[in-house]
């Protein structure tokens, strides 16, 4: 009998997201993931002003409720929950 995962390729974990220390981000690049998410999860069209909730977001962040996720494949950043 032959175990499966030994012919599942394995993956890089180079290749994985990882969460992105925003001690290391400045001010503006962290607002800018902030309104990113806003406009992701409200849309431009979906409410009057995406932006409303702009500081309860970034209160989120700086609380660790939400972090950076950075995607190497990709080369994207993004705010999520931790997991």
């Amino acid at each position: 009998m032959t175990d499966d995962t030994e012919q599942q390729p394995q993956s890089d974990p180079r290749e994985e997201p990882f969460v992105v220390d925003t001690n290391l981000l400045t001010e503006d690049q962290l607002e800018g993931l902030v309104e990113e998410y806003c406009t992701r999860y409200h849309g431009i069209n979906d409410v009057e002003s995406p932006f409303n909730e702009k500081q309860q977001v970034m209160t989120a962040v700086k609380k660790g409720e939400l972090v950076v996720w950075f995607n190497p494949v990709e080369n994207t950043a993004g705010l999520g929950p931790r997991q």
